[in-house]
């Protein structure tokens, strides 16, 4: 296939692809889902809060300090958009000149990234406000790290001694430095987006108990209202474990959303696929069956909760809930519609991957403590999750047939220089980003509480398919993950507002003709350095 693929155009419309039948070594087992390309599972790695220039300031550039995990680029990595190439290093318009942060250091404060606050630091396209805007000093018992930096520390980059697993997937797979968060926010706005380019649709539903006024939507749905779109971060209704304790925060608003996501087309073709995140098995149940998720796990920042609530997006829909939190029927149903409703515990993935019954389409969310969150998280944490997962993909006899796609919710307010297009205009109070109550446009009209693209994020993607030590700068966003499992399986678009019409494809990250070679890359976790070519 040799095609250009633009932001807009269909990638059935810009080119055509063969349609590749099943070949796995248990196809007979399972239903023939033809593709576009010969991708067969697609695993989505969704990750907490980063922004491209948080992990890939300086990329492929490394300082090497001896104690550290030292990285080295092939001599041909392609330049990438970031601080360095773009002469930001050292004259920075901020108040904080950006700086490094090292493995001692992987540990910080979590910062501010609430939907006008985020559009306040871009102040116009000037991306000059950070500090003052978004930025988060130490505080709390103990108080969080901020590298004394105070405010300053939302400056604060990694390079590929501390991160150095995601810098070797970049040498010998593809990434994108041209890819954005779909609008701005926190968690849930970003989880939604990438299952169904939408977040318009919300409907306020707070908790009834608990001494809990009904109504108040501030901080959550624009504009203040009882419906329309999310830009906080409420909790989802069809949800039994919004109730368990979560460390660190209280009981907040709930929502539900309406539409469609890309299970409902999923579902429609029988093709089988599932959302696994850490934490999602019940530790208990009430007397009433009430699930209850108290599992706890201890990260380099302390003890967290294993299940957070607002990072699993299809809790959201009454259609893809699986409230209860019940596991699967059997073993044979994952992947598959039963009483689980397609949402798992994580260690469901890793038993189909045992069993051979690995899903066309999963989406992995780590638990708590490995998910890369600032301030209960860190990079370390992150990296040997995602490490150990993808070594042992790369080990299954599905690994020739497989792309796994690393991407992000949110920024969580790290400092990134590139501003993305406007493609989604808003005017309502919460918007900041041209002016005050305005996004793209002067007050009456837009699509409140949309405006997006928001802050760029990482996206890898890590397959045989993959092209190597590639950077890829055509402009993505989250839908268009979503767009590509679309594509892949001819599902149709979602319609309704969704942008994953709009949204640019990923098919400049691989290479469908020469590719196909089941390259491995077996990282250490601990340190992310090579152990096998």
């Amino acid at each position: 296939m040799h095609c250009r693929i633009h932001k807009a155009v269909s990638l059935l419309a810009a080119c055509t692809l063969s349609v590749f039948p099943v070949t796995s070594a248990f196809a007979a087992d399972e239903p023939d889902f033809s593709t576009k390309t010969p991708i067969k599972h697609v695993v989505v790695i969704f990750q907490e809060n980063v922004s491209f220039d948080h992990y890939f300031a300086t990329y492929p550039h490394a300082t090497n300090p001896g104690p550290e995990p030292q990285f080295h680029a092939k001599d041909d990595t392609p330049r990438v958009n970031n601080l360095l190439a773009a002469g930001l290093l050292t004259e920075n318009p901020n108040s904080t000149q950006p700086f490094r942060l090292d493995r001692s250091q992987a540990v910080t404060c979590d910062q501010d990234h609430n939907y006008n606050d985020e559009q306040t630091a871009f102040d116009r396209g000037l991306m000059d406000k950070f500090p003052e805007s978004v930025g988060t000093a130490a505080s709390g018992t103990p108080p969080c790290v901020d590298a004394g930096k105070g405010k300053g520390i939302v400056m604060g980059y990694y390079d590929g001694n501390t991160v150095t697993a995601f810098w070797n997937y970049a040498q010998h797979f593809a990434m994108s430095d041209n890819s954005f968060g779909t609008g701005f926010g926190p968690s849930t706005p970003g989880a939604v987006n990438l299952i169904s380019g939408n977040t318009g649709g919300a409907v306020l539903a707070p908790f009834a108990a608990d001494g809990v006024t009904p109504g108040s939507a501030a901080g959550n749905i624009a504009g203040g209202l009882n419906s329309g779109a999310v830009v906080g971060d409420p909790r989802p209704l069809y949800d039994d474990c919004v109730s368990t304790p979560v460390i660190g925060t209280a009981k907040k608003t709930r929502i539900s959303m309406t539409g469609k996501n890309v299970g409902d087309l999923l579902n429609a073709k029988g093709i089988t696929w599932g959302w696994f995140q850490g934490g999602f098995g019940a530790t208990s149940r009430l007397a009433d069956g009430t699930a209850v998720c108290a599992a706890v796990t201890t990260s380099l920042a302390g003890p967290t909760s294993d299940y957070i609530p607002h990072h699993e997006p299809f809790m959201y829909y009454s259609q893809s809930a699986n409230q209860h939190h019940l596991p699967p029927s059997s073993p044979a149903a994952i992947g598959k519609t039963d009483q689980a409703n397609h949402q798992y515990d994580l260690s469901y993935f890793f038993k189909a991957l045992t069993e051979d019954k690995l899903p066309a389409v999963s989406f992995i969310k780590a638990k708590g403590a490995q998910d890369g969150h600032a301030g209960y998280s860190s990079p370390l944490d992150e990296q040997n999750f995602v490490v150990q997962l993808i070594n042992q993909l790369m080990m299954h006899n599905e690994w020739s047939e497989t792309a796994v796609i690393i991407a992000y919710d949110d920024s969580d307010g790290w400092y990134d220089h590139q501003m993305g297009p406007i493609v989604m205009q808003s005017d309502v109070s919460d918007d900041q980003l041209t002016g005050p109550g305005t996004c793209g446009m002067t007050p009456a009209g837009g699509t409140p509480g949309r405006c997006g693209y928001g802050p760029r994020l990482p996206l890898l993607v890590i397959s045989p398919f993959a092209k190597q030590n590639y950077v890829d700068h055509r402009v993505t966003d989250q839908s268009s993950v979503l767009r590509f499992i679309e594509d892949n399986w001819e599902l149709g678009r979602l319609g309704g507002g969704s942008l994953d019409e709009k949204a640019g494809t990923l098919n400049g990250l691989f290479d469908f003709d020469g590719g196909g070679k089941a390259h491995k890359l077996i990282l250490d976790p601990a340190t992310g350095l090579v152990v096998k070519d």
